[in-house]
């Protein structure tokens, strides 16, 4: 970015012919002043666009000439000269449409004699071009001369006889030329779009030519060239070879030329009828026309001909105004009736799209015919007739289609669709909104689900014909409805379009109808008011999707709504100030601001926090703990719509102060978004910069001040740098040892956008900052450490910053460091750690640009100092040096691979080879091989690679292509001969193996990717033979088709993508053929089952599948996709069924391959006309009786079902995102409907036989798998051809299955069968199909599938929007009376546990569904008598009388559960209506509780749960009821004795949510307990207990002890008011008591803080800590000793680093908890608000070391912060062990925090404690202390000095983690030295704040030259 530069046109000059250049030298004047002299001038120059200026001048010219009076023989050759010139010149060069402008400007007098010089030369043209590939060039002047240019027209009108010759020539030549060279794509691609454009030209003639008008004389050259050029036009269009565009601009064509050709032209549109009806009567027609279009007037017309003839019938013929009279009414119905006929038989995506395109194109046309047609036509066309029924299906079934082109069309159709009607009723004079059919379209619209894409898009064309206001009286919620929706990302698009459509239009209605401004008020509450709850309320991805997409419109639409919204959240963000997982009303506030701004609604930043939020709120935004607050109030700063607005001093302030604590974010979409919007700023500084450069230099001339800024300009300037430099000074200070990933990447993403924007100086240009001015020796060693680690994308950052620097920034003048750079990157490409051999390959590429390479590269010079002297010699130098190292890597590779092929279990654990190899193709992808230099010393080493690369993979290619990889340890020769063990593992072998082999794939594939190719050995250019690549193609044809570990053959196919690629736009034939080849010969293998084959028939087929992918994929996609045509047939024949059992392995290998295609997302919808016969495979193979048939099948089928409906969004199986209508899945695949209807009916009639036997049918899974997806639509209408009734009976039948998840599917499969109103009629037929109690032969089976059909549908309908609905409670009233006369099975009479569980089932969701009134105000279910019923079966049930069963008895915890659910229900609703009285319930709660199944006690306690912790929250309504008070006890006893830890974990919430001063003084009474001993009791939990437990045990004693000082605190400020001073000592000794155990308590919050122990230990100690802080951390008299507080706030801070964003936002609440209270609300300025994490840490320590100066602890509790500071906890034994560890293992499995900065921990602390000590007054410390400490920090430094020399050269690239970990160490005591030389007074008051990079370390620090910056 930055300043942007204008982008240079390139225009190619034009030139003239020998022989007229002397011509016009022959014709100029001495003076220079006539057009052959201003001509002669103009073809001399080689600039097009100074060429341009010269053909301006001349018409002027000869208008000056005009004034003679004569046309003299030099301007007659200048004229002649022009044509040739025109007609020589380019179709797209610029040069051509300038010099026809000014022709066409032409005076009168000289039109004759440049007419016939344009008829000359473009005669010449058409006589002398007779080469087939120069045909292009003369069609393009034929075009060009009849675009916008007249003389060009009147040429082509004097030989249109020639011309149409010509085009009639040309096109059968290059036809011919194009079937010749089938299987060329390259040549055939040229070919097919010069035939394009023939076809176009062609058209274009007749259109523009006059001449066509008067076309009679059958016997002419002219009539018999267009006979001739029709008849190819009609072989085109029915020609499936070529390109589709091609046949379909044929189609346009025939129609055009009959148009032309054919009279009397009234009998036209009749004549196309029959040709579209297929019912051309021969006798009746022309001969000429059966001559030319024979093939069209039969009855065998292709489909694509037949849609292309509509296209050129609705495009060709003149619809407008009736013109063509009632036979082109029929011929408009008919039409439209073959393009329905050819929508059911059309699948093919391409032509799907051509279809939807011309029914938009027809409703056009019958838009054009209604303005002026005939009544009849009316009746035909509008809302209610049946062309338009059927279009609205097209739009119902298509406008969830996959193509966005194909769902914009139905968006047209539906538009038009509606002008239609609105056109049919026009003489009615009816108003539109009121029309029945607009009205029913709206209705059944609104009532459609709000996840169907095309519901929004409809609206948005209602609302434009009929307004708003209608639709707003119909659902006067849907702003709010819409709004709801916009959490989905792929409807959020759709919702915001309609919305800013309702909203715009809402806006004019009420604008013209008001008479006053208050209709303003009437729009905010319907569309602002809704916004803004979101913006405060929603949940995260709603918010986002909103403010981007429609706060923005409805701010453009109202800016003055902006006020009125802030005004409103300013009053709110106080109050709803947010938290890490909601925005509150600040983030609202920001979001809107930012909107603002970035639109233009805000003038500049300064004005926006005067007027409507202060600095202190963009502060508190900046920091906030929601990741979008702080990124929305960046974008306030960052974002203005004036690229050149000035920064102001308060946005830089605030910038710097934000990218203090905002670097460490885990989201990689908010470092994204920072680095994004932070770039955008420095954009403005650097173009806002431009702008103060000029101002300064006006000011400099006394020139007036301008508004644009408020201070001089060099002084805004002088802020800039300033600014900048402190920026970088940030970015580099975050680059510390031991930084964490997220803040190098952001550091080092955002200093490469200041390279980039601040780019250096050139010419006149100036910028207001260089990043170079600020990089010194150190920050250069920074950078280089950067490529260390073991992420890439950082050394990617690092190393592209480091060659954006200035090269003299980057050249190393210490030869001896250069050879320990070279040596370290070498070990390091051998290592054994993979990350390793990325930073080598980073490292060589950076010294690959140094001027000079170390010296022990000498030997590999040889001859290339002489080849670089010519040419770039930058260029050169790197090409150079880039063959020295590849020679240096390629001999060492060689040697190794020698040796591995001896031990390469010695190579696996000593020296990897991959790394080699991975340097080379790192080397080789930064080098420009297209135009190298040294070809002659290239080849050598490029045939040495393959040669190489084939070897090693030899090597390792047994482990890869063994039939268990994993676990394989090959013998070895050497280890076999000498007895030498190898400390090795199978993984290791494994690694080393496939990581080569994927090396090698991309090593071979960047080598046919860039290398230039010669076709020929003796050609001087390219470096790879036709024969190389042949070999590399081979080589991966092995490896992919023989290798089993999956890593060796995907990146195998990574490669061997990038071949196939390159194949198939060789020019070369052989090669191009290559990849068809390889598909016949794979195909072939596969089909013949050999067993002698190697193809893996286990692991998917392994690699085969990739192979297929990469040859298929890689096939173009403009052509006609043949070899995936004929592959798919193949595949889909193989895997259908056969008898033969030989056919099993091809049919295993068919049905991965096909899994692997239909994954495979570039074929895109290329591949969807086979996924019905997929599909069929796939179902039919599940029943094979092959067990690997039927796991490919699934496999399949999976995939499948995610291409047909979508990757799943959601938890729910059956997601509405997830699923299709009925008519929208089978007019996509009609196919599918009988077949899934055949095996539906096969399966259900015989899935339950009446002699008992057991049929599995494993097909049933896969057809209601599928129907269980489809669901009918209001909107689906009354066609019947594909209805989805005749499924319904035999989806229930299949609930009779013996197969329990067989009766579950087909339940849930049944429900979207059934529409919402038909439920209740559907619940009580099957309902009656239930046996009575009296019957005597019945199948559980039988009643368990119908009573979950029943369970399923009742849920449906209870979760539907018609719930309230009046009718339908009527409706649902009178199942529950149906269901009242089956009530026996849900008693005892039913000796079926599993069909009693879920007939109770039934009866709970009744009770969920019936709960409003009836009429007699009395609640239904009781109107009816069924809680009765409900009373009698729990009474009766085993609750009441006890269990006889055991577990074994089938169904038994699921009746367990179902049961208690019910009575659960009876007791709240008994409760509810009694009140207080309570008394009469079926059963009690305690009774419950105390049932011996623990499943019956969860259920209770989850009940009770849920309203206690309500009742808590005080979300209940009326707080608790009254049959829960004085429960305690009785939970004190459930505690004590309950054994199953989930019911103990729910006992120990609910006495959590009680108030401990209800149940605490019954601890005695209840559980003979004391308090005291109960608190030691939950302490004991908490302490031996599992993590759940545990932290409830925790969070329950915590409770208690803050129970106890609260109320000790409460007692002693009443007494002390009262001056009482015996109970202020009873309070104090009620507070010792508990005193004891405050130790305990603190070792448990510090156990449960440690980083080994799960989530939510560490979060319950969060919550702990936060509730427990006004007590313990923050009290003004402590109450623990001063360790054990510490000790806490230490917990605090570890909480604060976690690498769980969960975890730091819980301790982040006890922060702010501690920050918020009376004390120390003044120790920050950020008190009461929200903060993250980052700034957390800093506060927290700021309010720890206030409250140690309150505390008057400084003295004793210093030692123990400096002990944090200098780690005192950390072992340096074990740097010191790890220094000397020989072997690591492969993968470390070790804690590792990623977030964590222990120098950031560090500086915080020292940061607050040196300001501690310098203002306060305090008691010194002990001189034991301080020596203590002194001496501790001394002996670290002499240690780590120690271990520093025992480091080897370029430690911090070989022993990056020891290097670094000392770094920190060292640091760390440095620190802890400073502080204590600050107390002995060594240093003054003005001690800095310790610099990371302030290290005796800087002895390993590289060199650099000495210049200003770097000295």
């Amino acid at each position: 970015m930055g300043v942007k530069k204008k982008k240079e046109t390139q225009v190619t000059s034009l030139t003239v012919c020998h022989q007229d250049l002397e011509t016009l030298r022959s014709l100029a004047d001495v003076e220079g002043k006539n057009l052959a002299s201003l001509l002669l001038h103009c073809v001399q120059l080689t600039d097009g666009v100074s060429q341009i200026h010269y053909v301006k001048q001349i018409v002027p010219l000869l208008e000056k000439a005009n004034k003679n009076g004569k046309c003299d023989p030099t301007i007659r050759s200048c004229l002649d000269i022009l044509a040739g010139i025109y007609l020589s010149l380019n179709l797209k060069n610029p040069l051509k449409k300038v010099l026809a402008s000014s022709l066409n400007d032409l005076p009168e007098f000289f039109l004759t004699e440049a007419t016939q010089s344009f008829t000359s030369r473009l005669q010449e043209e058409l006589n002398t071009t007779t080469d087939l590939y120069s045909y292009r060039k003369v069609i393009d002047n034929i075009s060009s001369c009849m675009e916008n240019f007249d003389l060009g027209r009147s040429g082509v009108n004097n030989l249109l006889e020639n011309v149409l010759h010509y085009l009639q020539k040309s096109l059968i030549e290059i036809s011919e030329e194009n079937r010749k060279l089938a299987g060329n794509h390259i040549v055939q691609t040229q070919l097919m779009n010069d035939l394009l454009v023939g076809i176009r030209v062609s058209v274009m003639l007749v259109q523009k030519v006059q001449g066509f008008q008067r076309l009679h004389l059958k016997s002419s050259p002219t009539w018999q060239s267009m006979c001739g050029l029709l008849s190819i036009f009609t072989k085109f269009l029915s020609d499936d070879d070529l390109l589709q565009t091609i046949q379909s601009t044929s189609g346009l064509a025939v129609i055009l030329f009959i148009k032309a050709m054919f009279h009397p032209p009234e009998k036209i549109a009749d004549l196309i009828s029959s040709l579209l009806l297929r019912s051309v009567d021969h006798t009746s027609i022309p001969e000429w026309l059966l001559n030319c279009c024979r093939s069209l007037c039969g009855a065998d017309v292709s489909q694509s001909a037949l849609l292309f003839l509509c296209q050129g019938t609705l495009t060709m013929l003149d619809w407008q105004d009736g013109r063509m009279g009632p036979s082109g009414e029929a011929l408009l119905l008919d039409t439209v009736r073959v393009l329905f006929t050819l929508s059911s038989q059309i699948k093919e995506s391409t032509l799907e799209m051509f279809l939807s395109r011309i029914l938009a194109s027809w409703t056009n046309s019958a838009i054009q015919v209604l303005e002026s047609s005939s009544p009849s036509l009316k009746d035909r066309l509008n809302g209610n007739s049946d062309v338009v029924r059927r279009l609205l299906e097209y739009v119902y079934t298509h406008w969830e289609h996959p193509l966005d082109a194909l769902r914009h069309q139905t968006k047209t159709i539906f538009r038009n669709i509606l002008q239609m009607h609105q056109l049919a009723l026009q003489e009615s004079g009816s108003d539109l909104a009121a029309d029945g059919f607009i009205f029913q379209l709206t209705e059944s619209l609104l009532r459609l689900e709000w996840h169907s894409k095309g519901k929004y898009t409809c609206l948005g064309c209602l609302v434009d014909y009929i307004g708003i206001e209608h639709i707003l009286a119909l659902a006067k919620t849907i702003p709010s409805q819409i709004l709801e929706v916009m959490g989905d990302q792929s409807l959020v698009p759709y919702a915001s379009d309609l919305l800013e459509t309702m909203f715009k239009s809402h806006k004019s209605c009420l604008k013209s109808q008001a008479v006053d401004s208050t209709w303003i008020d009437k729009w905010h509450e319907t569309w602002v008011s809704p916004l803004l709850f979101i913006l405060c309320e929603g949940n995260l991805d709603q918010k986002s999707y909103v403010i981007d997409y429609y706060l923005s419109k409805l701010l453009n639409c109202n800016p003055e709504s902006l006020s009125y919204m802030v005004k409103i959240l300013q009053t709110s963000a106080d109050a709803k100030t947010g938290s890490y997982d909601s925005r509150g009303a600040l983030g609202a506030l920001m979001a809107c601001l930012r909107t603002a701004r970035a639109h233009g609604h805000l003038q500049s930043a300064t004005d926006a926090w005067r007027d409507l939020v202060s600095s202190a709120r963009i502060k508190q935004g900046l920091i906030h703990q929601h990741c979008q607050v702080r990124i929305d109030t960046l974008g306030l700063l960052c974002e203005s719509n004036r690229s050149t607005e000035i920064v102001s001093t308060e946005e830089m302030e605030c910038i710097q102060f934000f990218i203090t604590y905002n670097l460490n974010s885990q989201s990689p979409g908010v470092r994204q978004q920072i680095c994004s919007l932070l770039k955008k700023l420095f954009c403005r500084i650097q173009e806002s910069s431009q702008v103060l450069y000029k101002l300064e230099q006006s000011k400099s001339k006394h020139e007036p001040e301008n508004e644009l800024t408020r201070q001089h300009p060099s002084v805004s300037l002088q802020q800039y740098k300033n600014f900048m430099s402190s920026i970088c000074n940030s970015l580099f200070e975050a680059l510390f040892p031991g930084s964490s990933y997220p803040t190098r990447f952001s550091a080092l993403t955002i200093l490469g956008s200041i390279a980039e924007v601040f780019p250096v100086p050139e010419g006149r240009v100036q910028t207001v900052y260089q990043l170079s001015h600020d990089i010194d020796v150190g920050r250069f060693q920074t950078l280089m450490e950067c490529l260390t680690g073991t992420f890439e994308e950082v050394k990617i950052l690092a190393f592209d910053l480091l060659m954006k620097l200035p090269k003299t920034f980057v050249q190393f003048q210490d030869s001896e460091k250069l050879q320990g750079l070279f040596q370290a990157a070498l070990e390091l490409s051998t290592s054994t750690k993979p990350y390793d051999c990325v930073t080598a390959s980073y490292l060589l590429n950076f010294l690959i640009w140094q001027n000079a390479l170390p010296s022990s590269l000498s030997a590999y010079l040889k001859t290339q100092r002489v080849a670089c002297g010519d040419g770039d010699k930058s260029a050169a130098l790197v090409e150079s040096n880039t063959l020295i190292v590849i020679k240096c890597l390629l001999e060492n590779l060689e040697e190794e691979v020698s040796r591995a092929e001896n031990s390469l279990l010695q190579a696996a654990a000593s020296f990897p080879m991959y790394g080699r190899v991975h340097c080379i193709t790192g080397a080789l992808r930064k080098l420009a091989l297209n135009s190298l230099q040294l070809v002659n010393e290239w080849r050598p080493v490029v045939e040495k690679l393959l040669v190489t690369s084939y070897r090693l993979s030899a090597v390792v290619s047994p482990v890869i292509q063994s039939s268990s990889p994993e676990g394989l340890i090959p013998m070895d020769t050497d280890a076999g001969k000498e007895g030498k063990t190898c400390d090795v593992t199978a993984q290791m072998v494994l690694v080393c193996c496939w990581r080569s082999m994927k090396e090698v794939a991309l090593l071979l594939g960047s080598l046919c990717q860039l290398l230039p190719m010669r076709s020929v050995p003796e050609s001087p250019d390219g470096l790879l033979t036709v024969e190389q690549v042949k070999e590399i193609g081979d080589y991966f044809k092995q490896h992919l088709l023989q290798s089993r570990h999956r890593g060796a053959f995907e990146l195998a196919y990574t490669g061997f993508v990038k071949l196939t690629e390159i194949l198939n736009r060789c020019p070369d034939l052989s090669l191009q053929k290559l990849p068809e080849e390889w598909l016949w010969n794979v195909l072939e293998e596969i089909r013949c089952s050999d067993p002698s084959s190697k193809l893996c028939a286990t692991r998917r087929s392994a690699g085969i599948p990739f192979y297929i992918q990469a040859l298929l994929a890689s096939e173009p996609k403009k052509g006609k996709m043949d070899l995936l045509k004929i592959t798919m047939k193949e595949l889909i024949s193989l895997a259908g069924p056969t008898d033969d059992s030989q056919s099993t392995v091809p049919k295993v290998h068919a049905l991965n391959i096909l899994r692997a295609l239909f994954r495979d997302t570039r074929l895109g919808e290329i591949i969807t006309p086979y996924i019905a016969d997929g599909a069929k495979a796939a179902i039919l193979g599940f029943t094979s009786p092959v067990w690997a048939v039927r796991n490919s099948s699934t496999l399949l089928f999976s995939t499948l079902i995610t291409r047909i409906f979508g990757v799943k969004r959601g938890k729910d199986e059956l997601s509405k995102k997830n699923r299709m209508t009925g008519s929208e899945f089978f007019s996509r695949f009609p196919e599918l409907y009988p077949f899934l209807l055949k095996q539906l009916e096969t399966v259900a009639n015989t899935v339950d036989s009446d002699t008992g036997e057991l049929n599995h049918h494993p097909s049933m899974f896969l057809l209601l798998l599928v129907l269980g997806r489809l669901y009918p639509s209001p909107m689906d209408g009354a066609c019947s051809a594909l209805s989805m009734a005749p499924f319904i009976p035999f989806i229930m039948r299949c609930g009779c299955s013996p197969v329990y998840r067989s009766r579950e599917m087909a339940a849930r499969a049944l429900v979207p069968f059934v529409m919402m109103d038909e439920i209740p009629d559907t619940i009580r037929t099957l309902l009656a199909k239930l046996p009575d109690c009296t019957d005597q032969c019945f199948r559980q089976n039988h009643i368990h599938g119908t009573l979950l059909q029943v369970f399923h549908l009742l849920q449906a309908f209870s979760d539907s929007k018609y719930r309230m609905n009046t009718y339908f409670q009527q409706e649902l009233a009178d199942v529950a009376v149906c269901t009242k006369a089956k009530i026996w099975l849900a008693k005892r009479q039913n000796p079926c546990l599993v069909t009693r569980a879920v007939y109770i089932d039934i009866l709970f969701l009744l009770t969920c569904c019936l709960d409003k009134p009836s009429k007699d105000n009395r609640p239904v279910l009781e109107h009816l008598g069924f809680w009765e019923e409900v009373r009698r079966i729990i009474l009766g049930s085993e609750l009441i009388t006890g269990f006889s069963y055991t577990f074994t008895v089938p169904g038994l915890p699921q009746y367990l559960q179902s049961l208690t659910k019910l009575a659960i229900a009876a007791v709240w609703a008994v409760a509810a209506q009694a009140g207080e009285q309570a008394r009469d319930v079926p059963i009690s709660f305690s009774r419950l509780l105390e049932s011996s199944f623990p499943e019956v006690r969860l259920l209770t306690l989850e009940a009770l749960l849920e309203r206690f912790s309500a009742a808590a929250s005080g979300l209940g309504e009326k707080g608790l009821p009254p049959l829960l008070w004085n429960t305690g006890g009785t939970f004190l006893m459930l505690a004590v004795k309950e054994s199953h830890p989930e019911c103990l974990c729910k006992i120990l919430k609910i006495l959590h949510c009680m108030d401990p001063s209800e149940w605490l003084p019954q601890t005695e009474r209840c559980v003979h307990l004391t308090p005291k001993e109960f608190l030691i009791w939950t302490m004991d939990i908490a302490s031996n207990e599992r993590s759940e437990i545990q932290s409830e045990a925790l969070r329950l004693a915590s409770k208690v002890i803050a129970h106890h000082m609260q109320t000790c605190e409460e007692i002693l400020f009443h007494y002390r008011l009262l001056q009482d001073t015996e109970y202020s000592s009873l309070c104090y000794t009620t507070r010792d008591l508990v005193a004891p155990n405050l130790k305990q308590w603190v070792q448990l919050v510090l156990s449960s803080c440690e980083d080994h122990l799960p989530t939510k230990s560490r979060l319950a100690a969060a919550e702990v800590l936060t509730s427990t802080a006004p007590f313990f951390l923050t009290n003004p008299h402590p109450i623990l000793g001063l360790q054990d507080t510490l000790a806490l706030w230490k917990c605090v801070l570890t909480l604060l680093q976690s690498e769980e964003q969960v975890i730091r936002d819980a301790a982040t609440e006890t922060v702010m908890t501690a920050m918020s209270q009376e004390n120390t609300c003044q120790s920050t300025e950020f008190a009461f608000c929200r903060v993250d994490a980052s700034i957390a840490l800093d506060l927290a320590l700021a309010v720890l070391c206030d409250l140690l100066q309150q505390w008057d602890q400084l003295a004793p509790g210093l030692p123990v912060l400096l002990g944090w500071l200098l780690g005192e906890g950390d072992d340096l034994t074990v740097c010191v062990e790890s220094m000397h560890q020989v072997e690591d293992y492969l993968f470390e499995k070790t804690e590792v925090n990623f977030w964590a900065e222990t120098l950031i921990f560090m500086k915080y602390l020292y940061k607050h404690l040196f300001r501690l000590l310098s203002k306060s007054s305090w008691r010194p410390l002990s001189p034991e202390r301080l020596c203590h400490l002194q001496r501790t920090a001394s002996e670290q430094c002499h240690l780590l000095s120690q271990l520093f020399r025992e480091l080897p050269p370029a430690a911090e690239f070989l022993k990056t983690v020891e290097f670094t970990r000392l770094r920190i160490r060292e640091e760390r005591a440095l620190a802890c030295l400073r502080l204590l030389a600050f107390l002995e007074g060594k240093e003054g008051e003005d001690t800095p704040v310790l610099r990371a990079l302030d290290s005796p370390a800087a002895g390993n620090q590289l060199t650099l030259p000495r210049t200003e910056t770097a000295c």
